[in-house]
């Protein structure tokens, strides 16, 4: 009876350790992990309730369950009937009037699902782990074109384009707004356009993936400053003052910032309950429960400390730098290809963009804020970092000798904007480090005298 009293009042005992049969020979406790080995958050067998497979919620959801069991021979199975239907069968053949583009279809069909069955999970579950491993094959692909396109020089990957749209390759008539920036109703209403709604809706993507007030509006300025700094290179740069801040930022950018952080307002404060569709009663509350598959299984908001160590400090500078690059490499790439704004090209690689950087983002606050579970950057971040980093190379080759050289107030302005963000790093963090460094040596020097 007392070994009993003695193992409830402890604990740091498990479930299942033995009790202690006497003061004198106590049982050691069992070593936490797998075979004695700490399990890491990156490893197979992870248990952090956001990187599991199986949500604890689910597990006895058999009306569900077939989703979440491992399907890999299954699945090649199908794959290879399906590969061997269209590779063979004499009709579809000749539908197809270019075999190449099938067969390039058939093989990122194919490494897709490899993806989908053999990637390592990310942070995100729902709608299900398998979506986000598509998402993360896209986004190696994509990285594996530009890679390949990096050693192609700028005719070449024009005329490739016309392999993929027959409609490309056409050079494009460069289109200025800001030929008449009086301030009237009539030139406000001119410029509302389609654009306008992709601005709203791409400040909401943002705010969705930044979840920070603060942040958004940062970035929302600085990328208005971005297109002052590159108007004489791009001539949709060029946009009248109010156009600038008054339709971009305080009424686009603004009012998508506002809803997205609502949403995320509302998904931070929502209870999440999730029970399977065999607990669930009625058609309407099974209908339901099938509709939230698709929102998240929880929320994280992102409190990302700016000022409270020069890791968060960089990291965020990072990030932002990022945004800016990620944003203004399409315009780039699209004059430099010969793409219209609303090419479906152009499009798709936005939207990739947004759920490309909506796991990377939770990796990177999840890496630079707690640091001993997050042992190493996550997959998804270590990726999008190489793809933009690699649009950059591209664009830096591609480039060369078609744009004009920055003028000297440009260079003038982003030095001074640079000198700026040095020197406010050593007064927020170089000289307290000094400091703090100084009084040890002086508290060392005195011990040593006394």
């Amino acid at each position: 009876m007392t070994s009993v009293n003695k193992e409830s009042d402890n604990p740091d005992l498990s479930p299942t350790s033995p009790a202690e049969e006497s003061d004198t020979a106590p049982v050691p406790e069992p070593i936490p992990g797998l075979h004695g080995v700490p399990v890491r958050w990156y490893d197979a067998d992870r248990t952090e309730p956001y990187t599991k497979i199986v949500p604890f919620q689910e597990k006895h959801d058999t009306s569900v369950e077939f989703f979440y069991k491992p399907i890999t021979l299954s699945a090649l199975g199908i794959g290879l009937v399906v590969l061997a239907y269209v590779a063979t069968t004499q009709d579809v053949l000749e539908e197809g009037q270019d075999k190449q583009r099938v067969g390039a279809y058939a093989a990122i069909a194919s490494f897709l699902m490899f993806s989908m069955l053999q990637f390592r999970d990310g942070p995100f579950i729902r709608p299900h782990p398998a979506f986000w491993r598509i998402v993360l094959g896209l986004n190696l692909l994509y990285e594996l074109a530009l890679v390949f396109l990096l050693f192609q020089d700028l005719d070449s990957a024009r005329a490739m384009m016309k392999y993929i749209d027959p409609n490309l390759g056409v050079p494009l008539a460069e289109k200025s707004y800001a030929e008449d920036c009086t301030l009237t109703l009539q030139n406000i209403w001119n410029a509302l356009d389609i654009f306008c709604l992709a601005h709203t809706l791409g400040w909401f993507g943002k705010a969705m993936i930044l979840r920070d007030y603060w942040f958004c509006w940062v970035l929302s300025i600085a990328f208005e400053l971005a297109e002052y700094s590159l108007q004489h290179q791009l001539a949709n740069f060029a946009e009248c003052w109010w156009d600038h801040w008054l339709l971009d930022v305080l009424i686009c950018n603004w009012l998508g910032t506002y809803l997205g952080m609502k949403v995320c307002q509302y998904f931070e404060v929502k209870p999440y309950e999730w029970r399977g569709i065999r607990q669930t009663r009625g058609l309407r509350s099974k209908a339901k429960r099938v509709l939230t598959q698709f929102s998240p299984h929880d929320f994280t908001a992102f409190k990302w400390g700016t000022a409270t160590d020069f890791t968060h400090f960089f990291s965020v500078v990072l990030l932002l730098s990022v945004f800016l690059a990620a944003e203004l490499n399409p315009f780039y790439l699209k004059t430099l290809l010969w793409m219209e704004p609303d090419h479906p090209f152009v499009i798709a690689r936005l939207a990739f963009v947004f759920l490309w950087a909506l796991p990377a983002v939770r990796e990177l606050f999840q890496y630079i804020s707690d640091p001993r579970r997050a042992v190493r950057m996550g997959q998804h971040v270590w990726l999008l970092l190489a793809t933009i980093a690699t649009e950059l190379l591209v664009i830096r080759k591609w480039s060369q000798g078609m744009f004009q050289p920055f003028p000297r107030n440009v260079k003038l302005g982003w030095g001074i904007g640079a000198t700026l963000l040095v020197a406010y790093t050593i007064v927020q963090f170089g000289l307290p480090k000094a400091r703090k460094y100084i009084r040890t040596q002086r508290r060392k020097v005195k011990s040593k005298n006394q």
